[in-house]
């Protein structure tokens, strides 16, 4: 179901005013009014008025926009709408609160469990950059930041020079998925990783964001075509069949094994749910029997 270019009404853009104040995050406040100018068109369609809508037609409209997404989008969607419904009832828009009322469908145990390198491979994957090539030292520093914080690609992208004090060998996370900013410690290897980026491989440039292109005009680097391929790039040289964030995955992971209780490992993944967490609880059966067993698999 498409979102309508139609303005839309007084309430919606006075809530998306609202919202855009407690998230400050662009793309968020874009999602948020895809959502709401879809459901006003829908409304309008069945000539409904907003205060009078039912948890049924809730249903309904959530049924047809999340038709084609992916479960956890229809999650996310499910929670924009949970969010602008209590603000409706708390304004007096409506006289029920709808928002307790707009549940997911319950979520089996995945069958596969995260998957995430081992010691070895993070070893050979680290140690196959040529730490002499621009490109190459742009995309170690990347890697220790996946590997060593947990950081997604989108943070690791938006990381200025401001945000690092190698003096307290601190890094600041502004822009996290859980809206909460973070100070995170930089080990000495992470540091080492970032300086030797700044001194034989990062542009002379005005823009003060830590990673920049590695052509004119050198703007800030792109999650997609720079941050994630590169680092992907690498893994497929080693024959890894892998993403960029099995790393962050990896990280995770170590952290279970060293003893961090699950909401440790949930703040430092920036998880908006301690739900997001839980699935590093899973073994991975499979790696588990190639490295107890030596099996091949």
């Amino acid at each position: 179901m498409k979102e309508t270019a139609n303005k839309i009404p007084e309430v919606f853009e006075q809530y998306l005013d609202y919202y855009s104040v407690q998230v400050r995050r662009m793309h968020t406040v874009y999602c948020m009014r895809k959502i709401l100018s879809s459901l006003n068109l829908y409304l309008q369609q069945l000539n409904i008025a907003l205060c009078k809508i039912s948890i049924e037609q809730i249903d309904c409209f959530l049924a047809l926009y999340n038709k084609n997404c992916a479960t956890a989008t229809c999650r996310v969607n499910r929670s924009y709408l949970r969010q602008f419904l209590k603000y409706l009832y708390r304004n007096g828009y409506i006289k029920k609160n709808l928002a307790p009322l707009v549940k997911s469908p319950p979520e089996f145990a995945r069958s596969k469990p995260p998957k995430f390198l081992r010691a070895k491979e993070v070893e050979k994957l680290f140690g196959s950059l040529d730490l002499c090539v621009p490109k190459d030292l742009r995309t170690y520093a990347t890697m220790h930041l996946v590997y060593y914080l947990g950081l997604r690609p989108r943070e690791v992208s938006l990381i200025t020079l401001d945000d690092i004090s190698f003096r307290q060998k601190e890094i600041f996370i502004r822009s996290r998925k859980n809206y909460s900013p973070a100070h995170l410690p930089l080990p000495d290897d992470t540091i080492k990783a970032i300086t030797a980026y700044i001194v034989g491989g990062r542009p002379k440039s005005e823009h003060r964001t830590l990673f920049l292109q590695l052509v004119p005009p050198y703007n800030p680097v792109n999650i997609k075509n720079d941050v994630t391929y590169h680092i992907r790039d690498c893994m497929r040289k080693n024959n890894l069949s892998a993403s960029t964030y099995w790393l962050r995955h990896s990280y995770a992971q170590n952290l279970l094994e060293s003893g961090a209780s699950i909401y440790e490992i949930k703040e430092m993944m920036g998880h908006t749910s301690i739900d997001s967490t839980h699935k590093y609880l899973s073994i991975h059966i499979k790696l588990m029997r190639e490295i107890i067993l030596d099996e091949t698999l």
